[in-house]
C-alpha cells in the first residue's frame, strides 16, 4: 500500500508509522508506538551495561634471579587474577649483565606458564 494509506491507518489506531527498511523497494514500514519502543530499548541497553564485566590486564614483573618464595607468591597472585576473570601479562625484567642470559628468563616464563596451565 502507499505510504499515505499506511499513515492514515496509523493515525486511526493512534500509532506511529516507522520505516524498518527504507532502502528496500517498496520501503518496509511497521505500525508501532515509537515512544514505548525507544523506552524499552533504552531499558534493555541499561540492563546490558549493568551486567557487563570489564576485563582488566594485570601485569606481573619478575627478574631472572627471582627466588622460589617470591616466584610462588607471584604465581599465586596470577592464579587469583585469572580466577577473577582478568588477563595476566607476565614480563621478565633484565638489568645490566643479565641481558647475556636471556635463556634463564625464557625458562622462567615457560615454568610460570606450565604452573598456570590448570587455571589459564
Amino acid at each position: 500500500m502507499s505510504s499515505a494509506e499506511g499513515l492514515h491507518i496509523a493515525e486511526e489506531k493512534g500509532l506511529d508509522l516507522v520505516k524498518i527498511s527504507p532502502q528496500a523497494t517498496p520501503p518496509v514500514c511497521k505500525l508501532m508506538n515509537y515512544g514505548k519502543y525507544r523506552f524499552e530499548r533504552s531499558k534493555k541497553e541499561k540492563e546490558a551495561r549493568k551486567n557487563q564485566h570489564v576485563v582488566e590486564i594485570k601485569e606481573i614483573r619478575m627478574s631472572p634471579g627471582i627466588d622460589v618464595g617470591d616466584f610462588n607468591t607471584k604465581l599465586k597472585n596470577a592464579q587469583k587474577f585469572l580466577a577473577d576473570g582478568n588477563r595476566v601479562k607476565v614480563s621478565v625484567r633484565f638489568r645490566g649483565r643479565e641481558m647475556a642470559h636471556t635463556d634463564i628468563g625464557r625458562d622462567l616464563l615457560k615454568k610460570f606458564a606450565e604452573l598456570c596451565a590448570d587455571v589459564a
